[in-house]
This record gives C-alpha cells, structure tokens and sequence, in this order.
C-alpha cells in the first residue's frame, strides 16, 4: 500500500474516491500537518502505486477495511480521526459501523449514509430508479467501461470527471459512451493541466479496473452485510456535501440530509455543511472551507 504521509500529532486517515488517488487530498495534508496533525492518505487498493488485485471480488468493503485496519496497525496508531470523499465516504461509513473503537470522529463528505435495504440490492435500486444507462450499472459488467475509456486519452477522462458540474443523474447510452460527457473547454481555477497529468499517469499506469471494482462489488457488500442490517454510525460526524453535488440532486436526498433521516441513523451527526455553488470534488474545489471544516470538528475530540 502506497501512502502520503506528513506532519506529527493526532493521526487523520484521508480516504479517496473515483477516478481519484492519495493525491486528492493534497490541499489537506498541508493545511492540516500544519495545525499539528500527523495526516496520511493512502492510495487505496487497486489505484494508483498500491496493488490492485485482479479478482474483482476482491475489492469488497471487508477487503478494504482490512487494508486499512492493517495500516494504521502497521503506524502504531490506535485511532485515528476519519476523513472521506466519494467512494472513500462510503467506506468510511463501514468503518466507523463495523470498527468504531478505531475512530475519534468522522468528516465526510458528498456520499450519505445509506442504511442497508434487506428487498432490495443496491445496483437492483440503481437500475430500478434510473435504467440501465445510470454509470453505476454501466460500470457492473467487466471490461466493458475500460473498453469506452480506452476510447479516449486518460488525460480527457480525468478532466470530465473531475470539472463535471451537471447536477443530474449521470446516465450514459452505450452507443454515445463516456466520451459523449461534455468537456470542459477551461479548467477551473482550483484544477491546473499538472494536477490532470498527475492523475493521467497513474491511470495510464493501472488503467481503471481497480478502481471500477468497487461498483462491481456493490451486490456483494449487499450480501456480505446481511447480518449487520440495522446498525448505526455510533461515531461523531460532521457531513459536507456540494450544492451542485449529483448525491446531494438525487431524489429525496436533501430531505433526508436536512430533514431528520440522516440523523436517525447516524444518530451522533453533529454538524451538516451545504456548500454553496460547489459541485462534487469539494475538497480540491473548496480546499481552504474543506481544510476549515475539517479542522473545527476534529479539534473538539483531541
């Protein structure tokens, strides 16, 4: 496992998200190991500089836990505070149900807690709400994203994902594909071409698959959590989502964040953060908030 790491102090683990690496929280690590905070971020399986097993079934969230829990074992930290963005979220979300005894407090961000629904699996949901062309079920079918994305340079793929701004659910008919996503003709002021050519050479290096493995595992998390359907979030946490963010437009979804139906199963959430005008990477597209957001919570449980 690849990681960054910087600073002395309290440990904060940074979990990523897709089509993302370590490298997404490079604003954090800074502002954060300058406040007294030993911050480490890690590639995480199947991106970027850490192995990327090839069995698709081996990229469920016990997987990834395990990963992690072996990590912060191997530092000799005991606990540490939880940050996470996108697929990074939801996995800290499994975290902090199924290990709270190794974290302080959660910062999450874009992707809610979702309790598990025991009728129905999640791509089923997918599929049920949206069609086949919503990217999650695009995505469950091996090699058949990789070959859309090898259709264009990586360089393009990293920069539709990341300066999307469409608030609407991303459904993409198989015979227009992802480069049918419209493209950014200028990158925006928080993203720079050497942020974009980082990102292109990892993933020209690994290609997607690793990353797209978590989607394929979807069902299976569903499965394998059968016996832990019920459980709460039972750390402190603090939500941070985009105004423009996909999640926070799905529908019901600003109810459920602002209403009362995160709160009853994350019942120690203290703090809800709408950002506004910003869209999906809020930690590299608000860095300085971000970093502020982080940093008011966490200091309440050193």
């Amino acid at each position: 496992m690849h990681i960054a790491s910087i600073g002395t102090g309290p440990a904060i683990l940074f979990l990523h998200g897709f089509p993302e690496l370590w490298y997404s929280w490079r604003h954090q690590l800074l502002s954060l190991s300058s406040l007294g905070y030993r911050c480490i971020a890690p590639d995480l399986r199947g991106y970027g500089d850490t192995d990327a097993p090839k069995n698709s079934r081996e990229y469920t969230v016990f997987h990834i836990l395990g990963d992690l829990v072996g990590l912060i074992d191997s530092l000799g930290i005991d606990k540490v505070f939880l940050v996470g963005h996108d697929w990074g979220a939801m996995v800290a979300w499994y975290f902090c149900m199924l290990r709270p005894d190794r974290i302080k407090a959660l910062v999450n961000m874009s992707v809610v807690f979702q309790p598990r629904n025991p009728h129905k699996s999640v791509v089923q949901n997918s599929r049920d709400l949206f069609g086949d062309d919503y990217y999650i079920c695009r995505f469950q079918e091996p090699g058949q994203a990789e070959e859309d994305f090898a259709q264009m340079d990586t360089a393009r793929i990293i920069r539709k994902f990341l300066t999307s701004r469409n608030p609407k659910p991303p459904c993409i008919p198989k015979e227009v594909g992802f480069r049918g996503l419209p493209d950014s003709p200028n990158l925006p002021s928080w993203l720079s071409e050497n942020d974009i050519n980082y990102y292109a050479g990892k993933f020209n290096q690994t290609g997607f698959t690793g990353g797209l493995n978590y989607y394929r595992c979807l069902d299976l998390n569903w499965e394998l959590m059968a016996a832990f359907t019920g459980l709460q979030i039972e750390v402190p946490v603090k939500f941070i989502v985009g105004e423009l963010d996909i999640t926070y437009n799905m529908p019901g979804a600003q109810d459920y964040i602002t209403k009362g139906g995160l709160k009853k199963h994350v019942p120690f959430l203290q703090e809800v953060v709408v950002m506004e005008g910003a869209a999906h990477f809020i930690n590299q597209e608000k860095p300085e908030e971000v970093s502020a957001h982080i940093h008011d919570f966490i200091k309440k449980f050193n």
